[in-house]
């Protein structure tokens, strides 16, 4: 049997200590063997990274220097198009065969807005979604509609190894109130972020200036 494979797309600008320890409780929960990170490049619901892209690749191989568990796929960096989750889901899809167990990782957040992804009721058909809780969201989808379908769909850790998609698992996660634009605030008023961020991304954010206060 195929391992379940992860990926957890983000702009990860920056990357931060919520991101690794969110993964890493995840990778424990389900006994995760890898979680590859693939930065957006043009993210269509956000506005645009203010680290560039080439940047941002440095401070994820920064932070995860010292984690094994973690990978990156800059694939989404090579497009001169939107980032859209449902393309790259078909390529994983295509690469891991139609078998394997296949998941997406995402914030709370991010899954009481999928209806606002494009073709976002195919995702299920690549994979299976892993939700992280993000504090101050509610736990229902405002869209009757949607929320049915969430409730549809949701199963439990087994079924993400047993099953090759389909499935939304509800990750009891901690709740971490870091945010990367929090942390672009307090670096652009020259606020320590000590705690917040991998020490090796600090140390890369002072040696380039990103972020420089405004």
């Amino acid at each position: 049997m195929s391992k379940l494979s992860a990926w957890f797309g983000g702009t990860f600008d920056p990357i931060h200590n919520g991101h690794l320890h969110c993964a890493r409780e995840i990778a424990s929960l389900l006994d995760l063997q890898n979680v590859t990170l693939l930065p957006n490049n043009v993210p269509p619901h956000r506005p645009q990274p203010e680290a560039s892209a080439t940047q941002r690749v440095e401070l994820l191989k920064r932070a995860i220097q010292d984690a094994p568990l973690f990978s990156i796929d800059c694939r989404e960096l090579e497009r001169d198009i939107p980032s859209w989750t449902i393309d790259t889901l078909t390529l994983l899809r295509e690469e891991v065969g139609e078998k394997a167990p296949l998941a997406f990782i995402i914030g709370q957040d991010s899954l009481l807005s999928i209806n606002k992804w494009d073709r976002w009721q195919e995702i299920l058909e690549y994979c299976h979604l892993i939700v992280a809780q993000r504090p101050g969201y509610s736990s229902q989808h405002a869209d009757n509609k949607v929320q049915l379908w969430i409730t549809r769909h949701l199963t439990d850790a087994a079924s993400l190894h047993r099953n090759p998609c389909g499935g939304i698992f509800l990750a009891d996660t901690s709740l971490y109130t870091i945010s990367a634009t929090d942390i672009r605030r307090r670096l652009h008023h020259s606020l320590s972020c000590h705690g917040l961020l991998p020490d090796a991304v600090i140390e890369y954010i002072a040696e380039t200036g990103l972020y420089r206060p405004r």
